[in-house]
């Protein structure tokens, strides 16, 4: 179904917008220009996004954005915590295999300001066994992202079915990714339960870690 307007959206609220995957300080401001809501810095060693071949922690602390967003993958729990207190992280992101137990501990170790995100990666999983992870998880975090899974832990470009989730009960707000792009953005009309915010990373690149900022602008632009 294509849209009759501007907006890809057919909910009157649009959703936020987190840009992740960022490395260059110079896109970072131009987002920020663009009032992007959250930007997402991955701290992965094995991603080809890996943030800390561009930038230091002090680089990213200095940054003034109330949405820095670390990305995280089975990472030692002190880590994140040194982490997101050395580039003053406003969310935590988790994309590993991360449990309940870890992120109750991690929670009583971070600033009680910093919101932890849980990742929740669909492939295979029937609704029952999606709706059984996601109330595994309701409870200690504040947000929930779903995302295509891959061995490489995101930034695929590929999209799941989400009809998988007019299945489910979604206690959290959730961030809506897995190759979201201005070609299928206008499908969240099917989705009764709207996204609290959109991740982009791969379909707006012009190679990993580089952002194509004006189909970035665009893209938001269409989302107002």
């Amino acid at each position: 179904m294509k849209s009759t307007d501007n907006n890809l959206l057919t909910n009157k609220t649009a959703p936020k917008l987190k840009v992740c995957g960022l490395t260059q300080s110079d896109q970072i401001q131009k987002l920020i220009s663009l009032q992007t809501d959250f930007l997402g810095f991955i701290f992965y060693e094995k991603s080809l996004r890996y943030v800390l071949k561009h930038l230091n922690p002090e680089q990213i602390s200095e940054i003034k954005h109330s949405g820095k967003v670390g990305v995280f993958v089975n990472e030692n729990l002190e880590k994140i915590v040194e982490t997101a207190e050395k580039a003053k992280l406003n969310f935590i992101q988790l994309h590993g295999d991360e449990d309940e137990y870890f992120i109750t501990e991690l929670r009583k170790k971070l600033n009680s300001e910093i919101k932890i995100i849980k990742v929740i990666r669909i492939g295979n999983q029937n609704s029952d066994e999606l709706q059984k992870t996601i109330n595994q998880y309701a409870q200690t975090n504040d947000y929930i992202l779903f995302d295509t899974d891959s061995k490489s832990f995101g930034g695929t470009g590929k999209t799941f079915d989400w009809n998988l989730l007019n299945d489910i009960e979604i206690p959290l707000p959730y961030f809506l990714s897995g190759g979201i792009s201005e070609e299928n953005t206008e499908n969240i009309s099917i989705l009764k339960q709207k996204p609290f915010a959109l991740d982009i990373n791969s379909r707006f690149e012009t190679e990993p870690g580089v952002k194509n900022i004006n189909q970035i602008k665009i893209f938001k632009e269409k989302l107002i």
